[in-house]
């Protein structure tokens, strides 16, 4: 406990999108946890304000900001309250996404804008707004959350070729950030997300799915959001102070292991 003693943290996407504990509530949750004060910020704010409930119900300390993070004027917002409020930023984790279905020659035009909008552009805005105010701080965390999708390529399904590409360029987000802000302090990580079980993977893959989900995993047991979680703190604490330009995969093995062909 206490690892984030003094920090301040944004989280986007932040509340689970039904029952159960998503990755952003898992990762909003231990950073209060480990003595943050965070700032929970989602499209429903209604979401935010019941998790910001249950985080001060431990004794931590959360504020509930609604918006939406494609925005600009909302990313500029949200920094400045954090601010306003707690004094300081030191940690942004970008947890915002979405996906849709299609191959280059299906996928809806409209929906691969939405898509890029969404995972890709809100992270660039969200850097964009809060990087000033890490740098006032003396420094920060910013923590962006990939998938698998984004290092594979996964055949078997109807193609997702927008989601895959977003999550790639996060990776490339990460970099570039790593590289321009390092010399000032701010550090800069990507989180490769597996075949984790959250209530966004049951709404999205049924749950028929959940136990192919499992066995993809060479360690053969279900990966959580609390899994992601504590990668997360890892990363934003001072104990990753000279970890910057990473891509730390929470996988279960999926991209290191492969079965040998006998």
């Amino acid at each position: 406990m206490g690892r984030l003693s003094g920090k301040v943290a944004i989280v986007t996407g932040a509340a689970s999108q039904g029952e159960g504990v998503g990755n952003g509530a898992a990762v909003s949750i231990l950073f209060a946890r480990e003595g943050a004060k965070v700032v929970l910020v989602n499209r429903h704010a209604e979401r935010a304000r019941l998790l910001a409930d249950r985080i001060r119900s431990e004794g931590g300390e959360a504020t509930a900001f609604g918006g939406d993070v494609t925005q600009p004027d909302t990313t500029e917002a949200m920094a400045a309250f954090a601010v306003e409020r707690y004094g300081r930023l030191d940690i942004l984790h970008n947890n915002v996404a979405t996906g849709a279905s299609g191959t280059p020659e299906t996928v809806d035009l409209a929906e691969w804008d939405r898509v890029f909008q969404t995972n890709l552009t809100s992270a660039m805005l969200c850097c964009r707004s809060c990087i000033p105010r890490m740098r006032n701080s003396g420094g920060g965390s910013i923590i962006n959350v990939s998938s698998v999708a984004g290092m594979l390529g996964l055949s078997g399904s109807s193609g997702a070729v927008a989601y895959t590409a977003t999550k790639a360029g996060l990776q490339g987000l990460t970099l570039s950030i790593a590289a321009d802000y390092a010399a000032q302090g701010i550090r800069a990580n990507c989180l490769i997300v597996g075949t984790v079980w959250t209530p966004a993977a049951a709404a999205h893959f049924g749950e028929e799915s959940r136990d192919r989900r499992r066995n993809a995993a060479p360690l053969q047991t279900e990966g959580t959001a609390w899994d992601v979680a504590y990668a997360a703190v890892y990363l934003a604490s001072d104990e990753a102070r000279w970890v910057t330009g990473v891509m730390l995969p929470v996988d279960g093995g999926l991209l290191a292991i492969r079965e040998w062909p006998r």
